[in-house]
């Protein structure tokens, strides 16, 4: 049984017991320990069931490839499913609860599907839940959605704080091994800025508990030496329990910090780091292959060199009796060490004919059985480990010696780590003799100039042996010379089928040899395929233990070579982050940070009625004592149409468009010519889709001969300027074009109203009058003292000048305005007051007149189409016969014949019914307001062949059965000559 050793344990402290709970059952460990060498000390060796099967599972490794020992742990508010008890650090009070099993982990009624696993195997979920057709709502579904996942979702808010950082380095060393080490110090004292990374709470990596010696010192002492070293230099930055998760483009690397796990002193819980890095050396160390025999999954069964790691690093004996497996002479090292601890290793199985190395002579002069040319026939015991039967590895499985023993220590040979390198393109090459995938140096992944982005060194390069790891640092280290190991994929190489029922390669999704061998039969010949089909290495894994094993057993059973098969895509990250990490500090009120002008204090100070627009906050309307809403927006369009009012349009995008290719690129996004446009002069556009569909719309100007500006709708800035570096990136990026947002940048202002005039004047400055700044331009200079660019435009129809200030002169420059307006009868007016006033005008609105099926011909706005020009985004798409087809709805005025105000959205019905019994429409109303200038209810509509229909009246069935009866009318309502706007 696995027990705690009573000395020994390089990484525990003895003087800090700490307390915990499994299942409700009192533990305890030390600090130090992991919660796998906690739980494994304290003799729990069955921790969980697995996926599909539901079978009995223990520990399988020591580190982030583990596959069986996922918990629960903690609970209400800092309840966190799936966490990996070997990369968990045991602090005191922690509770962990097995997962995926009811009602008990002892007694678990789901372990019924072992009985039918025949009837489970790969893809049966593909053939199965087909019929009857009524069972899937109310058997099927069910079924499946109570089996889905492992832990239980948690349900209440994550009370810990979470930071997001950000960093940059010449060097970035992932891996804080030897390897990692000897390279940091090297790129250290060429005086680079090196950041160093490694995932566990301590240095080293393997080297302190496989022995040897390095530059005339024990590992461990070399290591210390070393750390001190770096420790020292400014150069250089050290993180332990940080996990590099992902190597993307251009040098660019995602690290996830454990800061302050289960703290309460106000640290933040998790960090992830962004890093840009000039080269990334990856010293990520190699994982341990498991062997496929029968009953490789029974609780007890381990990786030799996790074996290892329980007994060395924390003091922990995962049995009294440890029988070792291997292909390779790196397990003798278990035994050895299994034999140092006082426990017994009754034989060592070994699948080569000879071996004769270092290591195995070690073993058999300390008295340990060696067994050459033998395989696992099968490992009895279904809860834990009670022996193996041992067979010939050239046979079929039958048995010539059972052997007792509570564990089963497996060592099948090494997978370099090459996630980060394959992350960023980096390729691979097969090493037949050592029978792995390791990094090709040939094809690096490469920046823009071709020079590389990454290279591999050490175990993760494929090189397992100290001297070899070491020697490749240029620094002198001697360890035990192995002989080559003998590839091994089953045991026996010519097990039965029965065998091959039970002997796993996916341990988490319960994927065995038998399953890839069907799928390979099936027709499931890419690798790709066969990992979905089959689920292997999905999940939690990620190829980290099945990927090798699988990728042989596919490629015997396409009697194919491996390299041909190839390997599966390795994808980020390389273990799961939190959703906390990756949300950092915007959660609650900074999920989506509220936007403000700086105008949005006095708005606040006057009582605005706020609207929501996007991410911002603009001002509805601004009631007065005693006023409703509807009140008070008819107050503010009567006195802008008469006096003067002021609109915030500070949301209003902002995008500048600069460069040599600008006029080019402007042509190309907006439907009329943007490119002639004259210095100084505004222009009204259109923008559209691929597809045609209008997407947004605003006033461009052009400042000078290579630089424009464009004006958005408010929620749209973010979105459009996103759209314009999506195709300069990725569709016309020798354009020499440079977009910058410069929405919150500026604060604008909209004057508007016969007044607009006389109050500029009177704040004095640059000449506003009709002859220096006409309709439809723009100039710079100084108003009342502030530096103002002024655009003649007007969304309102009446005379209107747009003034846009820096943003930190908004609240100041609104100020002056209302003080200097006072004689004028200034008000400032709502965005409500503004919609009314343009649809008095006729003015579309993105998102009212458009739905993402609206083209600008619908609208009337052919003439802001242009064509001259041979080419825009959605010209091809708008001479699609849908887009051309007359009877599509075009854009109408809507008046009631009661002057009421129809309902917004409601549809206009004709004659007849559909398919579905409903009456069929002829239009629909886009945008509906009461109009305190024509007192009467205003509408504009989309109405099949409407302008052809003018004067016609349409039925609009409405809410508890009353209909409203509106006329056909011109858009256009108020002043249809524009005279008020151009005076």
């Amino acid at each position: 049984m696995s027990t705690r050793l009573a000395k020994g344990g390089r990484l525990i402290d003895r003087a800090k017991p700490l307390n915990f709970t499994f299942n409700g059952k009192p533990m305890r460990g030390y600090a130090g320990d992991t919660l796998a060498s906690a739980l494994l000390g304290a003799g729990q060796v069955m921790l969980g069931r697995s996926f599909k099967y539901h079978r009995p599972r223990g520990l399988v490794a020591s580190g982030a490839e583990e596959p069986n020992a996922l918990v629960n742990l903690g609970r209400n508010n800092r309840h966190e499913p799936d966490q990996r008890t070997t990369t968990t650090e045991l602090f005191e009070g922690a509770e962990a609860t097995s997962q995926n099993h009811w009602p008990s982990l002892e007694f678990d009624v789901g372990a019924i599907n072992d009985t039918f696993y025949r009837f489970l195997p790969a893809g049966f979920y593909y053939k199965t839940f087909m019929a009857p057709r009524f069972a899937w709502k109310h058997v099927f579904e069910p079924i499946i959605r109570q089996s889905a996942g492992l832990g239980a979702a948690p349900k209440e808010a994550d009370p810990d704080r979470y930071e997001q950082a950000y960093d940059y380095c010449d060097v970035l060393v992932v891996g804080g091994g030897v390897a990692g080490l000897a390279a940091a110090l090297t790129e250290a004292r060429a005086g680079k800025r090196v950041i160093v990374m490694e995932q566990t709470a301590h240095w080293g990596g393997r080297a302190p508990v496989d022995g040897g010696q390095i530059d005339g010192q024990e590992p461990e002492a070399w290591v210390a030496a070393a750390v001190e070293t770096l420790s020292g230099m400014a150069n250089v930055r050290l993180m332990l329990r940080t996990m590099a998760a992902g190597l993307h483009d251009h040098g660019y690397a995602i690290g996830y910090q454990s800061v302050g796990e289960h703290a309460a002193d106000g640290r933040p819980r998790h960090r992830l780091w962004r890093v840009r890095a000039g080269l990334t050396i990856t010293a990520s160390g190699a994982i341990e292959r498991p062997i496929a025999f029968s009953g490789n999954d029974v609780p007890g069964v381990m990786l030799a060199s996790a074996v290892r790691d329980y007994i060395v690093n924390w003091a922990v004996s995962p049995g009294d009796r440890v029988v070792v497996v291997t292909n390779n002479d790196d397990a003798y090292r278990t035994a050895l060490a299994v034999q140092a601890a006082g426990l017994t290793v009754p034989a060592i199985i070994d699948a080569r004919e000879v071996a004769t190395g270092e290591l195995p002579e070690l073993a058999r002069a300390r008295g340990i059985k060696v067994m050459t040319g033998r395989g696992v026939a099968k490992v009895l015991g279904r809860k834990s480990v009670t022996g193996v039967e041992i067979c010939a590895q050239a046979g079929e499985g039958g048995v010539i010696e059972t052997v007792a023993c509570d564990c089963v220590a497996m060592s099948g040979g090494w997978s370099p780590v090459v996630h980060l390198w394959s992350h960023c393109g980096g390729k691979l090459v097969w090493d037949d003799a050592a029978a792995m995938f390791r990094p090709d140096a040939t094809r690096p992944p490469t920046g823009a100039a071709g020079e590389p982005l990454a290279r591999v060194v050490g175990a993760a390069n494929g090189l397992l042996q100290l001297g070899a790891i070491m020697d490749e640092a240029g620094i002198p280290a001697v360890s035990e010379v192995e002989a080559p190991l003998m590839p091994v994929w089953v045991m026996p190489a010519g097990a039965k089928e029965k065998l091959k029922f039970k002997a796993f390669l996916d341990y988490q999704n319960d994927v065995k040899v038998s399953d890839v061998q069907l799928a390979a039969r099936e027709g499931y010949e890419s690798v790709e395929h066969t990992k979905r089909y089959t689920t292997l290495g999905m999940a939690s894994d990620q190829g980290k233990l099945s990927n090798i094993n699988g990728l042989a057993i596919l490629s015997d059973a396409l009697g194919r070579p491996i390299p041909v098969t190839g390997t599966t895509t390795f994808r980020p990250p390389y273990t799961p982050i939190s959703f906390g990490a990756v949300t950092g500090e915007a959660r609650g009120e900074l999920f989506q940070p509220l936007r403000r002008t700086p105008m949005h204090g006095w708005h606040e100070a006057k009582g605005a009625h706020w609207e929501p627009v996007g991410l911002w906050r603009r001002p509805y309307c601004y009631p007065k004592a005693g006023e409703n809403h509807r009140t008070a927006v008819n107050r503010e369009i009567v006195n802008t149409r008469t006096n003067v009012g002021l609109l915030d349009a500070s949301t209003l995008g902002k995008i500048v468009v600069k460069g040599p290719d600008a006029g080019r690129f402007l042509d190309m996004l907006y439907t009329n010519m943007m490119s002639n446009l004259a210095v100084g002069k505004c222009r009204y556009g259109l923008m559209c889709n691929e597809n045609g569909f209008l997407s947004d719309d605003g006033v461009v100007v052009r400042l000078s001969e290579d630089t424009w500006l464009c004006h958005t709708t408010s929620g749209g800035a973010d979105r459009i300027h996103g759209w314009m570096e999506d195709w300069l990136q990725c569709e016309w990026w020798d354009w020499k074009v440079y977009t910058a947002n410069l929405t919150e940048q500026y604060a604008q202002v909209a004057v508007v109203g016969p007044k607009a005039r006389m109050l500029l004047e009177k704040l004095g400055g640059m000449d506003v009058s009709k002859e220096a700044l006409p309709f439809m331009t723009y100039a710079e200079g100084t108003l009342g003292g502030f530096p103002a660019r002024v655009f003649r435009i007007s969304f309102s129809g009446e005379l209107s000048y747009e003034i846009a200030v820096p943003a930190n002169m908004g609240l100041a420059f609104w100020e002056a305005l209302n003080a200097a307006g006072e004689e004028f009868g200034v008000m400032p007016y709502g965005t409500e007051a503004l919609h009314v006033m343009r649809a008095e005008k006729g003015f579309i609105m993105i998102g009212d007149e458009t739905d993402g099926t609206v083209i600008p011909q619908d609208l009337g706005l052919g003439w802001a189409i242009s064509k001259k020009k041979e080419d825009y985004l959605g010209k091809r798409a708008q001479e699609r016969s849908h887009m051309t087809d007359p009877k599509r709805w075009k854009l109408v005025g809507l008046e009631t014949l009661d002057g009421s105000v129809l309902p917004d959205g409601v549809y206009a019905v004709a004659e007849g019914h559909n398919a579905n019994g409903q009456r069929n429409t002829q239009g629909r109303v886009t945008s509906t307001y009461y109009s305190p200038m024509l007192k009467r209810g205003i509408a504009m509509g989309l109405v099949l062949n409407g302008p052809d229909r003018t004067g016609e009246v349409l039925d609009f069935p409405a809410d508890k059965g009353a209909v409203f009866k509106a006329k056909i009318v011109d858009p256009v309502f108020y002043d249809k000559e524009g005279e008020k706007a151009n005076v």
